[in-house]
């Protein structure tokens, strides 16, 4: 498997490092790092991360790195991740 951002994701995910980033850049780095460490474990176990609880009829799965949640979806032999939402956000269906 192969693990690939939606261009909305790619923005989500690029803002908040961002803002992490303005305040504590060394808290930014160890976000970013742990980014890749969740990439990596769903690159070989794509249906690690949890079935979304306020979506559980959707095919989406979701892996958290606090405070963000990644929402992805496996279509053939690629990882989508189709949205980054802050915990704080009021939930709407990935990729939406």
């Amino acid at each position: 498997m192969i693990v690939r951002f939606s261009p909305a994701a790619r923005s989500q995910y690029f803002d908040g490092l961002r803002y992490i980033r303005r305040d504590r850049p060394a808290a930014a780095r160890r976000f970013h790092e742990r980014v890749k460490q969740v990439q990596r474990r769903i690159e070989e176990y794509p249906d690690s991360g949890r079935t979304i609880p306020e979506f559980p009829g959707l095919p989406h799965r979701e892996v958290i790195v606090k405070p963000y949640r990644f929402f992805y979806r496996v279509v053939g032999d690629v990882v989508w991740i189709v949205a980054v939402w802050h915990e704080a956000q009021d939930a709407a269906a990935p990729g939406e």
